[in-house]
């Protein structure tokens, strides 16, 4: 090579340098990963010690708004002999050349504007479930990802278990035939949570300006600030999309459904006390899938009204049950299943746990976000699925029970189910002859455009006004 090639292959070496981005680092084998944790009250733990376990990964930063949380979290740190970063702003984190991935475990209403940011930023990402508090945000996580080239994995971690995985393979290989219906189930007690007359003084160790995030920041007409906050639709998404996204996701990966559902309508109220919560502790969902309808249950009262125990639909609580041409599979847990035939008799069991933690760091090493078992779109197909049931709930009317019945007598399934959601009122002493019942409004999606094509008021709920500086814009 001579001199005059050898400058201008040089030169155009180290222009392609100067256009390597930070995302473009790809981590060998032998690279230690390192973590950041956003919000660790709670779930949060769970991404620490997850993380903490896996070889090549570190645990290298803390973030939560809550400043003795945050101090707390430091000290365990500490008495392992490892010190780690620590900030109330996740912001601080972004900035940070030292720091990989971002683990996100806050409220339900920070989790898009951190994972967007953090995409931006060149870092990777897990995200609790529900990924997005709103339609709009969960969509523009997945665009985000695929723009800067991020691993984004969703804390649906049933993806990651082989029993799960196996059980749907199962059913998709036909072995009961073909399914009819997939049913989510989510019998959760939820006792209520207080009825204040002015407004609670707020934790002094925590910066509700952070807190509050994207949200509009008012007095907390509650008396716990945490939690709580899933029975605000200012933050949270009810029980349908605390923990009912897990059993969302997987009715959804059953019946293989890739798009929104086109029509949904949901049924449904806050029953059994007057507090400061306006999520519905009781709700059906219905998405009416052209190949099988998705429906979801939703019951936060006891079995009875003096019991401590949950109800259960064919020996579930929690779980999903596939309902299909030649038998039936009662999914109860993360990481099992049971397949019967239709006269009862078990056909096979499943069952086995895996790492989800582990999958999604195998992933942020290969760049491939195909190795992932619960991508971004996975996450906000299903969490989507919850907000737009809960935004037919919204844009409802309140009826008497017989006019609930009465709308819904051409669809035999909702008539089931609704008919078995008012016997458990009832055993409650919820008196039907008095009570309420708001009925949805039927929506129509074009599952293409993510829109309704038949309310207005409907399509306003599909995203939130962002308070600044905690904006998601449409081009992320």
């Amino acid at each position: 090579m001579n001199r005059r090639k050898f400058i201008q292959k040089s030169a155009m070496v180290g222009a392609a340098a100067t256009m390597i981005k930070p995302w473009q680092k790809v981590m060998g084998a032998n690279d230690v990963i390192r973590v950041a944790v956003v919000g660790f009250r709670g779930r949060g733990q769970s991404h620490i010690d997850g993380f903490s376990k896996l070889k090549g990964v570190e645990v290298t930063a803390l973030c939560d708004v809550d400043s003795e949380v945050l101090a707390q979290g430091a000290a365990e740190f500490e008495k392992k002999g490892i010190k780690v970063k620590t900030t109330q702003n996740y912001r601080d984190l972004l900035a940070d050349k030292d720091i990989d991935v971002i683990s996100i475990a806050t409220p339900n209403h920070t989790h898009a504007i951190i994972t967007i940011e953090a995409c931006q930023a060149g870092k990777d990402v897990y995200v609790e479930k529900p990924v997005s508090h709103n339609v709009f945000e969960g969509r523009k996580m997945v665009e985000a990802a695929a723009k800067y080239q991020r691993i984004v994995q969703t804390g649906t971690q049933s993806r990651s278990n082989p029993g799960m995985q196996e059980a749907v393979k199962f059913l998709h290989d036909g072995e009961l035939g073909a399914i009819r219906l997939a049913r989510g189930l989510c019998y959760k007690r939820r006792k209520s949570i207080g009825k204040v007359d002015q407004a609670t003084e707020l934790p002094r160790s925590v910066d509700y300006n952070l807190w509050s995030g994207p949200a509009p920041v008012v007095p907390l007409m509650r008396s716990n600030l945490h939690y709580d906050w899933h029975w605000d639709f200012l933050t949270g998404n009810g029980d349908l999309g605390n923990q009912g996204i897990h059993q969302m996701d997987i009715a959804r990966w059953i019946l293989n459904e890739r798009e929104l559902s086109p029509e949904v309508f949901s049924i449904g109220g806050r029953f059994g006390y007057v507090d400061d919560g306006n999520t519905p502790n009781t709700q059906i969902v219905y998405h009416n899938f052209k190949k099988a309808p998705l429906i979801f249950e939703v019951r936060g009262l006891a079995r009875w009204i003096d019991s401590n125990d949950r109800p259960a639909y064919l020996g579930a609580s929690i779980g999903v049950i596939a309902e299909c041409e030649n038998g039936y599979m009662v999914i109860p847990t993360y990481d099992s299943g049971t397949a019967y035939d239709n006269s009862g008799k078990v056909i096979r069991k499943f069952k086995g746990s895996g790492d989800h933690f582990a999958n999604f760091i195998d992933a942020v090493r290969s760049r491939k976000p195909s190795d992932l078992n619960a991508d971004i779109l996975e996450g906000h197909l299903s969490s989507a699925l919850c907000h737009t049931g809960n935004i037919s709930y919204l844009t409802g009317h309140n009826k008497a029970p017989g006019q609930v019945l009465d709308s819904v007598q051409s669809n035999p399934v909702a008539v089931e189910a609704i008919g078995r959601m008012f016997e458990h009122l009832q055993v409650n002493d919820i008196d039907l002859n008095t009570t309420q019942i708001t009925m949805g409004e039927y929506l129509n999606m074009d599952p293409a455009t993510e829109k309704f094509t038949n309310s207005p008021e409907a399509n306003q709920l599909l995203k939130r006004e962002y308070r600044k500086p905690f904006v998601i814009s449409d081009d992320v």
